[in-house]
């Protein structure tokens, strides 16, 4: 059987980026085959993945580009220090969401928290602490409007998950 051919509507970023309740950012995802082990459960370091697009997509929602801050300023973010906690698993065709918010930011340096949550309930808690450095990979402080967005999102001593424990 042939599948014809059809062309998907143009739904743009706004589809993709996920979308904010409150300071903390919700992007959906399915788990796909190439997420999982032989048994269908998600890889464990396939959460630091999802993470970090969880974070990619909260900055872009907000109009934040990263192409754009190393082209400019010569800078771009790195995870400095994660702490993971594994709680259950995640596995083949599952929808989960990725909650991250950020908790503080320093001049050169953003933590933050995320769960990976499926139907509310957290799979895996990370504990993010990012740092800004330049190409040479020393450290260097956020541009005044990064660091304006970052503080604009953050939300001390805060859970990540979009159903607050």
């Amino acid at each position: 059987m042939v599948m014809p051919m059809v062309s998907a509507p143009s739904l743009g970023a706004a589809a993709t980026c996920g979308y904010f309740r409150a300071n903390t950012h919700i992007l959906p995802l399915r788990v796909y085959y190439e997420d999982t082990d032989s048994e269908g459960i998600v890889y464990y370091a396939n959460y630091l993945k999802f993470a970090e697009r969880g974070r990619t997509e909260m900055l872009r929602c907000r109009g934040f580009d990263h192409n754009r801050l190393l082209a400019e300023s010569g800078l771009a973010f790195a995870v400095r220090h994660c702490v993971v906690d594994y709680i259950s698993p995640a596995r083949l065709d599952d929808m989960i969401e990725v909650c991250s918010v950020m908790t503080e930011v320093g001049g050169a340096s953003a933590t933050g928290r995320q769960i990976v949550q499926r139907d509310g309930v957290a799979l895996v808690r990370l504990e993010i602490r990012l740092a800004c450095i330049g190409r040479d990979g020393r450290p260097g402080r956020m541009p005044p409007p990064v660091r304006a967005l970052l503080a604009e999102l953050t939300v001390p001593n805060h859970h990540a998950s979009a159903n607050s424990h």
